[in-house]
């Protein structure tokens, strides 16, 4: 999974959750998939004048992953206090790895690679 920025990445956490929870809300968000991921960028949402940099029509499918071998879904989680998560779930709490890539441009781009075996 890719999430590109605008600029560099600022920091991020990824990490396997029991659930995928809204942050500032609590809310649980229903999900596919046997296990969840939760990604949080250390990027807002907005802009410096206030507009929404990032705002998905579908927040319970970010991306279609029918046909992927690893992903059941990917769903928007939250924008709060400067940082944006998103939840992909995954059929089974695979190993991951995450790393970052500079460009294109200025922009840069978070990597999370799941395992399809263990």
């Amino acid at each position: 999974m890719v999430v590109d920025l605008s600029g560099p990445v600022k920091g991020y956490t990824v990490r396997y959750v029991p659930e995928i929870i809204q942050d500032g809300t609590g809310f649980r968000i229903p999900v596919y998939g046997n296990a969840r991921l939760q990604v949080t960028v250390n990027a807002p949402s907005y802009d410096s004048n206030g507009n929404l940099t990032y705002n998905p029509a579908a927040k319970a499918e970010l991306s279609n992953v029918a046909g992927y071998q690893t992903f059941r879904q990917v769903v928007y989680a939250a924008r709060f206090e400067g940082s944006t998560s998103i939840g992909p779930c995954v059929r089974a709490r695979l190993p991951f790895r995450v790393f970052t890539l500079d460009g294109p441009g200025s922009g840069s781009r978070l990597i999370v690679d799941v395992a399809h075996f263990w």
